[in-house]
């Protein structure tokens, strides 16, 4: 958000890159109700289900692009943004374990990860903030990627298919864990780092 001080108009909080974040947070109570209406059949639900994910996905770039084309970065969409992320993916997991489609474990894994992670952020944000990597990117896009593999229909009726889709989610809950690791290891660097600068 811009400082009036700067001379520069403040950015509403109301802008069309926020609106799109709400709008992918919305979505969710609709993605689980096709997911659980379709009950594991691989019928005309699952693929609502499939299309609703991949609109909401689509808005989770398309908010981003324009929140940084346009300056329209706000408090509220750094907050916001990466809850909505985490809240698609989470109840697509938790969804799939429902319908014993998913280990438990799995979901249970990469859920205390990734809200673990997003609390730890809060705790240390006032000592600096930790830029994502790319292993933090490679966790997103696997994410997205075994998910949307997962919710195909098809996949579930072709065994090698199946097949690839567990071997993926294997990886994308190591590099969920690692990067996770990676991200404390870091959030304590600063806090000491921060610790030393006042003690200067």
């Amino acid at each position: 958000m811009t400082h009036p001080a700067s001379g520069e108009q403040p950015v509403p909080t109301l802008n069309i890159a926020n609106v799109l974040t709400t709008l992918r947070i919305i979505m969710v109570p609709f993605f689980v109700w096709a997911l659980l209406a379709d009950n594991s059949e691989q019928g005309l639900w699952r693929w609502v289900a499939v299309a609703i994910f991949a609109v909401a996905m689509y808005t989770d770039k398309l908010d981003g692009d324009l929140a940084r084309n346009r300056g329209l970065i706000t408090n509220f969409g750094k907050i916001a943004d990466p809850i909505a992320d985490k809240l698609l993916t989470g109840s697509a997991l938790v969804v799939f374990s429902i319908i014993a489609e998913l280990p438990w474990w799995v979901t249970i894994t990469i859920l205390v990860r990734e809200w673990g992670i997003t609390l730890l952020r809060f705790a240390v944000i006032r000592y600096g903030v930790i830029a994502a990597d790319m292993g933090g990117k490679i966790k997103t896009v696997l994410q997205a990627a075994v998910i949307i593999l997962y919710l195909l229909p098809f996949t579930h009726t072709i065994d090698w298919l199946h097949t690839v889709a567990w071997y993926l989610m294997l990886l994308t809950v190591a590099v969920t864990v690692l990067t996770g690791l990676d991200y404390i290891f870091k959030a304590a660097k600063l806090v000491l780092a921060a610790g030393r600068t006042a003690k200067e």
